[in-house]
């Protein structure tokens, strides 16, 4: 699987682009500032529907003009497939295989899927349980559509019983009957929610720690601690035990869209205990750890967009890395830098075909 080609209209900085790419290597080449990170994010719109960086499709629309749209050619299984996204303001977003609309953006996903690894991946390590519940919900999502459905629907019915809650406060009244209706809802698709995720981190947590030994040459122990109410009780009695507080504070407390996981560096929290090159490795790694999940469960090598990863790494970790990439477990691979001279050391170490693209203020010039 891999992206032959890929065409923008109007997405972000590029009046228009057109690419065509080899199955291993891809490199585009810039200053910062002059769209690199756009292009991985235009492919990250073919596999997830959605942008990596910013969820309102609308701002990804380059300035003044009406629509954005995004075209590629992916070959899957031996099939050339045209995978297409259009966005005009003020209207749906609208995405199509081989020109056929999707009914549903969830039936897309798991067709194309990708990996991006990027320096707003800090995120997962200094900021609220809500990032790190979006990394494990995107890796599950990829590969089970009925987790993904799960999800949708269990947000649905936590807005609701927090709308209900709200309301109760407003006008004074308190009515449980109501609100177990939502908890009628809410409490099936919890559990299952709650038991994929386990499974996964159960899964995923010995990949990561091998990948981190590999990069960091073993210098580290790294762990992965998932944190959630249900791992103590049962979650049709955490809502009743926690239904006046819900009503106090206008929301509800408990639940699975409350779990977080616990980063851990020699058994300590490494937001607050590792250095800035110790977080990015644990990054890098939880990210290989997640595409080899994804590509034992679907058996299809997933697209990795790698922006800007090999800055602030010493040259022994950028080597162990490369090492990585450069094997036959990765498939095609697409890397940002502003150093062509620094792309050109590691193409050094790989025995692999490579393209590179100069990038300068939204156009693009291909150099060989």
């Amino acid at each position: 699987m891999f992206l032959e080609s890929l065409s923008l209209i109007n997405f972000k900085n590029y009046p228009q682009a057109d690419f065509s790419f080899t199955e291993k290597l891809n490199c585009f080449v810039g200053d910062n500032g002059m769209g690199k990170t756009n292009l991985l994010d235009a492919i990250h719109y073919l596999s997830l529907t959605k942008s990596f960086f910013n969820s309102i499709d609308s701002q990804n629309i380059k300035y003044d003009e009406p629509f954005f749209m995004i075209q590629g050619k992916i070959r899957v299984d031996g099939k050339l497939l045209t995978v297409g996204c259009t966005v005009q303001r003020n209207r749906k977003k609208k995405f199509n295989l081989n020109k056929k609309e999707y009914k549903k953006l969830a039936d897309h996903i798991g067709l194309f899927p990708v990996v991006m690894i990027s320096p707003s991946d800090a995120a997962l390590v200094l900021s609220g349980s809500e990032e790190r519940r979006k990394f494990i919900d995107a890796v599950i999502s990829q590969y089970d559509k009925t987790y993904l459905e799960d999800l949708i629907y269990y947000n649905r019915a936590l807005s609701q019983r927090n709308k209900l809650l709200k309301s109760f406060f407003k006008e004074g009244r308190f009515d449980p009957k109501s609100l177990s209706l939502w908890d009628e809802q809410l409490i099936p698709r919890g559990n299952r929610i709650f038991d994929k995720r386990v499974e996964f981190i159960q899964n995923l947590r010995p990949k990561f720690q091998y990948y981190y030994k590999n990069i960091s040459l073993g210098k580290e122990k790294v762990g992965l601690k998932y944190k959630s109410q249900l791992l103590e009780a049962d979650f049709r009695e955490i809502l009743r035990g926690n239904m006046e507080k819900d009503g106090i504070l206008q929301y509800t407390t408990a639940g699975i869209h409350r779990d977080d996981l616990e980063l851990q560096l020699d058994g300590h929290p490494i937001k607050k205990f590792g250095s800035q090159g110790q977080q990015k490795t644990y990054l890098v790694s939880l990210k290989f750890a997640k595409f080899d999940f994804i590509r034992e469960l679907t058996g299809k090598k997933p697209v990795l967009l790698l922006d800007d990863v090999f800055d602030k790494f010493d040259s022994k970790r950028v080597k162990q890395i490369i090492d990585i990439i450069s094997r036959s477990d990765f498939g095609q691979i697409f890397i940002t830098d502003t150093s062509q001279k620094r792309l050109e050391n590691i193409f050094e170490q790989v025995d692999a075909e490579y393209k590179v693209f100069r990038i300068r203020n939204g156009s693009v010039e291909k150099n060989v």
